[in-house]
């Protein structure tokens, strides 16, 4: 049975494999401090001598070994920063402060797994973590959250099985694997084993997870950041969801593109390239709306206070926002252009300064806000190659869209030339600091941007065209519809917040109140009453449910 054994060593423990080591079990008042040095992992603990964890398999090690590795070289939380050539990519690129805001929303940070993991009684490492996680519960929001997207989920599991050539008796690693959905995706496929590689404390969920599904012999766990885990062998195709708002945001592409060095020659990842396209965008009301909230700042009496002379900075704060939410195709001033990279080829500082002028026809006359933002990957597989899309034109994803306002509205007619720049800037927050200008007609415009902190705009209304798009008189189609006793939707998917689905169901459920009261009050109905005998039925009735009937009624005409 492989023992996790930690010797004295210097000022620490050397942890080691010792097959011969006795099992002593930790105490809960032992104070742990963890330091890593090359592929030696040395542990102090207070006032021991010796101490050993016992685990039930090699993989089990391995996942403790790799989670220790986690932990960045210091004594204490305040201690200084490691030597450089110890500091892995990972960290060398972001702030301690972003890291551990960043895996505390996912999980919780690694130094707090593993310093719970060692101050605890240790039996084997599943049972063990899962204790540290109990309390952790609501982090599975979070990947129910992911995991819900009906667009995402099923474009990975579709990409992957179509293309199940690629994974057959093939050795797979999962970066990012969260709770491990894409690694069981594999395993469908026929993958002989997958590496999940998970650097928060989810991981432990994904261990359960594997557990109960009988795959603890195909899916090994590896706790820790893809940049500084090992596993035991070169994998062929290496899998990961890595993409944040703007495809870039999160800096996680740069840790999918870091596992290459684990990818065999002619190895495939999935994604394997990305689209980030863009195009001119005009709407008024969201420009006055984020205008009116720094208005707030022009009272002169506020409670007997003169704020206005924070209003320029108010504006400033609120512009520089990128708003996430979804909006209508006919906002669009111009086609769109795409920056791309390629997972497979491009080299990782490819995304640390991204530079893209774009020369954009205007389609008509109109105030340009702002540039919008979607994106595409593409999984490249030997048979098919699947396409997962944000575009506005396609059912809407957790990503929804990205739009970034200018500081002012540019006035352009159709035909016109607007040229400009788009600018991201890598920052050790793990997000992008976003330039956008444009000139157009001698008017200029331009921004700065913090895609760290967006406004997340989106409320789950409908999107409708925006104004001045009708081509008919929208209230004499809906009495033309009436009069003919068409009771469809009037608009074609989404209308109201109703899909036509759900206007059916709502009609059965009305047909069956119906033919309830119909019956309390002795009136006969028929299987065939359409919404205008329900109404008839409700105002003979004369009592309360007239309200609910004709709320019904006009939900579903």
């Amino acid at each position: 049975m492989p023992v996790m054994a930690l010797r004295w060593y210097g000022r620490g423990r050397l942890l080691k494999l010792d097959d011969g080591a006795p099992e002593i079990v930790l105490q809960k008042d032992f104070v742990v401090h963890v330091s890593i040095s090359e592929d030696n992992l040395y542990v102090a603990l207070q006032a021991v001598s010796f101490v050993s964890m016992s685990f039930s398999d090699a993989s089990k090690f391995s996942s403790a070994f790799n989670l220790c590795k986690g932990v960045k070289s210091r004594t204490s939380a305040n201690s200084a920063v490691p030597k450089e050539g110890n500091v892995s990519e990972f960290d060398a690129r972001t702030e301690q402060a972003s890291a551990s805001q960043y895996f505390q929303f996912y999980g919780f940070a690694f130094t707090t797994g593993y310093l719970s993991f060692l101050q605890q009684k240790t039996t084997s490492y599943i049972n063990e973590v899962k204790m540290i996680s109990l309390h952790r519960y609501r982090y599975l929001a979070q990947q129910q959250n992911m995991m819900q997207d009906y667009v995402r989920t099923s474009t990975y599991q579709r990409a992957i099985h179509i293309n199940s050539r690629d994974f057959k008796d093939k050795v797979v690693m999962d970066v990012g694997a969260g709770s491990g959905i894409l690694s069981f995706f594999a395993i469908q496929a026929g993958a002989k084993r997958v590496y999940a590689v998970e650097a928060s404390s989810i991981s432990v969920h994904c261990a359960e997870l594997v557990r109960s599904n009988n795959l603890s012999d195909r899916i090994i766990v590896v706790p820790g950041r893809v940049e500084e885990v090992s596993v035991p062998e070169q994998v062929d195709v290496i899998i990961s969801e890595p993409m944040g708002y703007m495809l870039v945001n999160e800096r996680m592409l740069e840790s999918y593109m870091h596992a290459r060095k684990f990818l065999k020659p002619n190895g495939k990842m999935f994604p394997s390239r990305g689209d980030l396209h863009f195009a001119l965008f005009s709407d008024e009301a969201l420009f006055i709306e984020q205008c009116s909230k720094a208005n707030f700042w022009c009272q002169e009496s506020f409670h007997g206070v003169n704020v206005s002379s924070l209003r320029p900075q108010a504006l400033t704060e609120v512009f520089r926002q990128p708003v996430v939410d979804t909006w209508h195709p006919n906002i669009l001033m111009s086609g769109s252009m795409k920056w791309s990279v390629d997972f497979l080829k491009d080299h990782v500082t490819a995304l640390h300064n991204i530079n893209i002028p774009f020369t954009f026809a205007v389609k008509c006359m109109g105030f340009i806000h702002g540039i919008a933002f979607w994106f595409d990957v593409a999984f490249v597989g030997s048979t098919e190659t699947v396409w997962l899309s944000t575009a506005p034109t396609e059912p809407l994803t957790h990503w929804y869209q990205v739009r970034c306002l200018f500081d002012k509205p540019l006035m352009a007619y159709a035909g016109q030339i607007v040229k400009g720049k788009i600018k991201l800037v890598a920052n050790e927050r793990q997000s992008y600091d976003v330039e956008i200008s444009a000139e157009v007609n001698g008017q200029t415009a331009n921004n700065s941007l913090d895609l760290k902190n967006p406004l997340f705009r989106y409320t789950g209304a409908a999107v409708v065209p925006p104004p001045g798009n009708a081509v008919e008189s929208p209230a004499d189609a809906l009495l033309q519809r009436m009069t003919n006793g068409n009771v469809e939707m009037p608009l074609e998917g989404v209308s109201n917040g109703f899909t036509p689905g759900y206007c059916d169901a709502l009609t059965g459920a009305t047909q069956v109140v119906a033919h309830q009261l119909a019956a309390s009050s002795n009136i006969s109905g028929t299987s065939g009453m359409n919404g205008a005998d329900l109404i008839d039925i409700c105002l003979l009735l004369n009592f309360s449910y007239q309200k609910i009937s004709v709320s019904i009624f006009f939900s579903f005409c």
